[in-house]
């Protein structure tokens, strides 16, 4: 019986709740801290909490719903904890105007004080779910990281291993923790030194290329089919085969002349097989004449069986002889034709007149090589202190010392087209400087936008640069940085963007590189605006960009 009772208290607060439709609720047995201290009226006769969906006994106690029925599983006849009355089913019902009371009493955030919010208790769980300084995890799903919400979008972009960067070199999405091993190791545009130490950076991709063409690269000498046996840089090849013209030319003859010693053996063995062809063609003959004497005397001879058998003799050894003077004439014949010698004798003549014609220029050309080299030398002298004057005049011409900068980006349309085509997806402005000695800094813009305004909009950078002098300068940078699309047609409708210096970020520490992170607007300004033809921010092509630091308060050196 007790069994069923309590089946049926279940059932019926379930029924109760779910026919209620209020959708404010709270989390059971968390710590709250109310604003007003908490009534006695408004906890768990039982868990002494506060009421959770409370339920009315009839002896006008409240208890929580989960704790009524935990007391009907305790107990086979459930009594009241306070006044120890018997709790019947019948008498036990859903107090609705004191769960309203209860859902409207005000707490404090559980992130108190840093978060001073004050909420109803029946809307706690989605204050926090909104609340700034709640704790959450990153949403890059292989980050387990706990940020306060405040904190995610800086962490999303800036500070998440796990985050999207593009590769410098091959504009490529990479992971950010794997940047520096794609870069390394699988980037095809990323650049390396040669391996020969030719003092050049090639990119990864065209390694092999460059390496056929690389000064610094060790080389057969040209001369090795004829004995030299040196391995040299490439750069030097020249000079070598200059120095050393004499002993290749040695070289050469003495190839040559072993050569024609090989000629004259062949020559002598050709005379040799030729003097015992024409012996035995002597003997064949000789053969021939005896073989008719014979055959006079076997008519003559009356013993024709010995005549006979020395006759059969004389055949066989005749036989035996034109077979073999036949043999040596195919020999002959063959290597007659294999060493038919007459084009390499040419040949011979025609590099012994070549070797003599080079003599004669030796001594010449020695002399003009030096000419040249100095000539060379003092071309290159020249070139590199013009070279190094001109970027010298046009970064002077160029920088400004005042803490602004007037950015002129011209051909928009193309740049924009490139950065569409992923060829050219960003690109700096010259340097400007906060004073003569002050701080180091450049703009950096992306025309088809970048992160969540990639496509839409112009994105925005500001970028702190490795200077000269910043080891006198305090970090991180502090300044007040406006950045300015400004407009062209003389009614002053600049488009604005103001934000202070962060010194938490790593974007404004001392730069360990060239330069650090960008950071800024990548919803600068959208192409809608940028590029309407009411608006005059893009005049023949071309657009002016304007970055602005406050001076205030910085001490110039």
């Amino acid at each position: 019986m007790a069994s069923e009772e309590l089946t049926g208290l279940s059932n019926s607060f379930v029924r109760q709740n779910s026919a209620s439709g209020i959708s404010l609720d709270f989390e059971p047995d968390a710590d709250y801290r109310f604003v007003e201290t908490l009534e006695e009226r408004y906890k768990c006769a039982y868990c002494h909490l506060v009421l959770h969906n409370p339920h009315q006994t009839g002896c006008g106690h409240r208890f929580c719903q989960h704790c009524i029925i935990s007391l009907r599983e305790l107990n086979a006849v459930p009594t009241c904890p306070v006044d120890k009355e018997t709790i019947k089913v019948q008498e036990v019902f859903k107090d609705n105007c004191c769960k309203r009371e209860v859902l409207n009493l005000q707490v404090f955030c559980k992130n108190f004080p840093e978060c001073n919010s004050k909420i109803i208790l029946g809307r706690y769980q989605d204050h926090l779910q909104q609340c700034l300084f709640e704790s959450v995890l990153c949403t890059n799903g292989e980050c387990c990281d706990q940020i306060l919400r405040k904190d995610l979008k800086d962490h999303l972009s800036l500070h998440c291993k796990f985050r999207e960067e593009i590769c410098q070199y091959c504009n490529q999405y990479v992971v950010s923790i794997n940047l520096k091993n794609h870069e390394k190791n699988e980037c095809p545009d990323f650049p390396v030194p040669c391996l020969h130490k030719c003092s050049q950076i090639i990119l990864k991709k065209e390694m092999d290329k460059h390496f056929s063409v690389c000064p610094e690269a060790e080389v057969d000498c040209p001369y090795k089919q004829y004995g030299c046996p040196v391995q040299i840089k490439r750069g030097k090849l020249v000079e070598h085969e200059n120095a050393a013209l004499r002993e290749h030319m040695l070289q050469i003859l003495d190839k040559n002349s072993k050569l024609e010693e090989q000629i004259s053996d062949l020559y002598k063995s050709l005379e040799f097989k030729e003097i015992k062809i024409q012996q035995l063609a002597d003997t064949v003959k000789k053969c021939e004449k005896d073989f008719r004497q014979f055959a006079q005397l076997l008519g003559k001879n009356s013993n024709l069986m010995v005549n006979t058998q020395t006759l059969a003799s004389h055949i066989d050894k005749s036989a035996w002889l034109e077979t073999q003077v036949r043999q040596l004439i195919q020999v002959s014949n063959q290597q007659q034709s294999k060493f038919d010698l007459r084009p390499l004798l040419e040949t011979i003549e025609n590099i012994k007149q070549k070797i003599a014609f080079m003599e004669t220029y030796d001594q010449r050309l020695v002399v003009l090589e030096g000419q040249s080299t100095e000539h060379d030398v003092h071309i290159s002298i020249h070139k590199a202190q013009l070279n190094k004057n001109e970027e010298r005049f046009k970064l002077l011409e160029g920088t400004c010392y005042n803490g602004k900068l007037i950015w002129k980006i011209m051909d928009y349309k193309m740049k924009k087209k490139e950065a569409m085509e992923g060829r050219i997806v960003s690109i700096f402005s010259q340097p400007f400087y906060t004073s003569r000695c002050g701080y180091r800094l450049c703009a950096r813009a992306y025309l088809n936008g970048d992160g969540s305004g990639k496509g839409t909009h112009v994105s925005l950078y500001f970028v702190v640069m490795r200077g000269e002098f910043d080891s006198l300068l305090p970090w991180p940078f502090k300044q007040k940085v406006t950045l300015m699309l400004l407009d062209q047609s003389g009614k002053k409708n600049h488009i604005v963007e103001v934000f202070r210096a962060d010194p938490n970020s790593s974007s404004f520490k001392r730069p360990d590189g060239e330069m650090n992170i960008a950071s800024g607007c990548p919803r600068f300004v959208a192409h809608a605006v940028l590029e309407n033809a009411k608006n005059t921010y893009v005049k023949d092509d071309t657009l002016f960009m304007k970055v602005v630091v406050d001076l205030t308060d910085l001490e110039e050196l």
